[in-house]
């Protein structure tokens, strides 16, 4: 296997990759909206798997950026969703700790960002991939 042809394959398997982590994300964070509805009408066990599902985001985000990061710095291209990627792991530190404070004014707006960083990351991932195939 020559350099390019591993550097290619490498390349490849780090936007698949991405792709999966930032769905994932996306996903995620969808589950997090529909958990905190649930708890707004008093279900209780929401509130857990809410929690829950927290520690899921930071660990999907935290990766989807380390793997925006590795598909970047193998093709090329521009930093924006790498930098939107971390920026978006960060934030959803701030965001739990903002629900943990009970501070839904801000909690719930900061949702809504979330999602939309992570779904462009993960748009990005799509069209990024098949340009530079």
């Amino acid at each position: 296997m020559t350099r390019l042809h591993a550097a290619t394959a490498t390349s490849t398997a780090a936007v698949t990759l991405l792709r999966v982590l930032a769905a994932l994300s996306v996903l995620m964070i969808v589950v997090q909206g529909v958990t905190a509805g649930a708890i707004i009408s008093r279900d209780r066990s929401a509130l857990m798997l809410h929690y829950g599902g927290a520690i899921v985001v930071h660990v999907l985000t935290g990766l989807t950026a380390i793997a925006a990061i590795l598909v970047v710095r193998g093709r090329g291209g521009p930093w924006w969703p790498a930098i939107v990627a971390s920026a978006l792991f960060l934030v959803t530190f701030l965001q739990a700790g903002l629900g943990d404070a009970g501070v839904m004014t801000v909690h719930v707006p900061l949702a809504m960002v979330c999602l939309v960083g992570a779904v462009s990351v993960l748009m990005w991932s799509l069209v990024a991939g098949r340009a530079r195939a």
